[in-house]
């Protein structure tokens, strides 16, 4: 890989932030719980995270293709520690309050909107394009370590030193991430990649800009597609994300629903460490869909029966597949992005996707609650035809979601599929990795 050595060191220190992140976040899910026993309240938290990012992203792509995005991070990754820090400060002074929690939460997720797309941006510009499949599936990693690992480890530190301990870990974890940073050698070529461009300068004005950015997202009508097809994935797994504790709490213990839990995080952290070593097929965006074909059918298996042995072999394998998806989709961007657009395009992007991401929260409820979960209740218009299989009682409704949402999932894979512009795409993907490899 090209500057692998700096990749390898940034990669590192954000594989142990997200990791302490992945304590913090999980500690205070559990206070808000214990103060509220709200669920509502417990999500809206999930929306004080993605509402920033929706917001502040177009804002945050400019400043990163027109400064340093070694910079960039560094001053991201330090917001969100002194929002870790306040959190620490709170609790140790016996002053925490929820509506604090939401909104250190919204500051923290606005620091996020500039981390995510200068990090990717900065992947995109280090890593030879034929080896971006590779270095997506360790970014991958890091995600699968946090989602396996920090909720067991966070429940156990919770008990030992308290939430303020677990907090202060993640913050120390923060200073690892900004350490890796500061000290990495990064090529100019790579740090400030729009040297030379001709796009426009730093004078020009930021809705310029901006423009600049869409116009080159639109003319690729290629990429326009797999936003399309992103912006749905994005609310599926969303609306996995809300439903899927209930739905296996409807016919197994708490002991069965965590051992499934756990199997889906080791199916994400083993997709990940496969596309690491192997970089994926040659054609990724055929590839993409192949795997999110396969991930359809594993939606419709966690749906079908409440079989806890179906629903733990359908996540794990859907989870597995995430990883090849999200790794992928993230080398196509990547790879056919111009080096100079790349903060505006993936915060654009982002920003479209955490917009998916919040109608999936907003809709999850009223989906489950009022429309299909009474579907399938003793009783329900449904209940004695399609009951016969997928059962009845709660959450049998969210189960039929999950199986439609599989069907949508492989109709969608052939939609784009058959779109214009994908295979066109793909194979220009395909020249520019045969180029570089010649070169």
């Amino acid at each position: 890989m090209k500057h692998f050595k700096s990749f390898f060191m940034v990669w590192t220190g954000q594989v142990v932030s997200i990791f302490g992140s992945g304590l913090s976040w999980f500690a205070l899910g559990i206070w808000l719980y214990q103060q509220t026993g709200s669920v509502s309240k417990f999500a809206l938290v999930a929306l004080c995270a993605a509402l920033p990012q929706m917001l502040l992203s177009p804002f945050a792509g400019v400043l990163i293709d027109r400064f340093s995005r070694r910079w960039m991070m560094i001053l991201a990754d330090a917001g969100a520690a002194a929002c870790t820090l306040g959190f620490a400060g709170l609790f140790l002074t016996g002053q925490m309050q929820v509506w604090q929690l939401y909104l250190l939460t919204a500051l923290s997720a606005g620091f996020n909107a500039f981390q995510n797309p200068a990090y990717k941006a900065y992947v995109a510009s280090a890593i030879e394009r034929s080896q971006l499949g590779r270095a997506n599936g360790m970014l991958q990693f890091g995600q699968g370590l946090a989602e396996v690992l920090a909720p067991a480890l966070a429940g156990v530190l919770v008990l030992m030193i308290g939430i303020p301990g677990v907090l202060l870990i993640d913050l120390a974890t923060f200073g690892v991430a900004v350490l890796s940073l500061m000290l990495v050698r990064i090529p100019p070529e790579v740090e400030y990649p729009r040297a030379d461009s001709g796009l426009e300068t730093q004078k020009t004005p930021w809705f310029e800009a901006l423009q600049t950015g869409w116009e080159g997202l639109r003319a690729q009508r290629g990429l326009v597609n797999l936003l399309r097809y992103q912006v749905l994935f994005s609310f599926l797994w969303n609306l996995f994300a809300v439903m899927v504790v209930p739905m296996i709490l409807g016919f197994a213990a708490p002991g069965e629903l965590g051992l499934t839990l756990t199997l889906a995080g080791s199916g994400l952290l083993a997709g990940s460490l496969i596309l690491s070593a192997w970089g994926g097929p040659r054609r990724r965006l055929t590839g993409l869909l192949v795997f999110e074909l396969v991930s359809g059918v594993a939606f419709c298996l966690m749906g079908s029966r409440p079989l806890v042995w179906l629903v733990a072999s359908g996540a794990f394998l859907a989870h597995l597949t995430l990883a090849f998806v999200s790794g992928l989709g993230e080398a196509v961007w990547q790879a056919q992005v111009p080096q100079a657009l790349q903060g505006r395009i993936f915060s654009l992007k982002q920003a479209v996707v955490k917009a998916a991401t919040l109608a999936a929260y907003l809709a999850a409820g009223g989906l489950a609650d009022q429309v299909f979960d009474p579907l399938l209740h003793s009783g329900g218009i449904l209940a004695v035809s399609l009951g016969n299989w997928f059962g009845t009682g709660s959450g049998r409704g969210i189960a039929l979601v999950f199986f439609l949402i599989g069907l949508l999932k492989m109709v969608s894979v052939v939609a784009v599929y058959l779109s214009p512009g994908t295979h066109q795409l793909d194979e220009q993907l395909q020249e520019q990795v045969h180029f570089q490899s010649v070169h």
